[in-house]
């Protein structure tokens, strides 16, 4: 009888475990599927508004923040954006990085950020210290954007400093996120 109990004990205990990672692992698959869904229900309201040239937006969502970029025609397209994106269910803020380029300077502009886009990561795997930081850049009108996860803040402030040295860059937004520590 006492060999039954400690049998009985060890299986609720086991399923008791598993029960609570299934539930945390369950968490972390939700948080993720909804920045994924945040983002792809933005996306389709963009290409679905007549103001804004959805397929000219880049859309990316961490923990409900959106950050969308790109470039549009007009300040009235990148406020239609703007608005759009706030109006999105879970989105908890909106960061606005987008550009207002006329379709006319548009194919210049773009050859150009591709350019400046490799010599920044070319810069940044130079780099020791950001060769594998896992850091992304992307370019729109001359302006670097850096996104990713960073061990620490001097890692943050090494890759805008590469950033900016690297010939017709016109500015960096640094939105480079610290790992919390445990």
């Amino acid at each position: 009888m006492n060999t039954n109990t400690v049998v009985t004990f060890c299986t609720a205990a086991v399923l008791g475990v598993a029960l609570v990672a299934g539930s945390a692992f369950g968490k972390a698959e939700e948080k993720n599927m909804s920045d994924s869904w945040i983002t792809a229900k933005t996306k389709i309201a963009l290409f679905a508004d007549s103001r804004v040239k959805g397929s000219d937006v880049s859309v990316a969502t961490t923990d409900g923040a959106v950050i969308i970029r790109g470039k549009v025609d007009t300040d009235a397209a990148k406020q239609a954006a703007e608005s759009i994106a706030k109006g999105i269910e879970g989105a908890k803020t909106v960061k606005n990085d987008l550009q207002v380029v006329a379709p006319s300077k548009r194919e210049a502009t773009d050859d150009k950020d591709d350019a400046i886009t490799a010599r920044v990561n070319a810069q940044m795997a130079k780099d020791t210290q950001l060769k594998n930081a896992g850091i992304k850049a992307q370019t729109n009108a001359g302006v670097v954007s850096l996104s990713g996860e960073v061990a620490d803040l001097a890692t943050s402030a090494e890759a805008s400093w590469s950033a900016w040295q690297v010939p017709g860059v016109k500015s960096v937004k640094n939105d480079l996120r610290v790992k919390e520590k445990a």
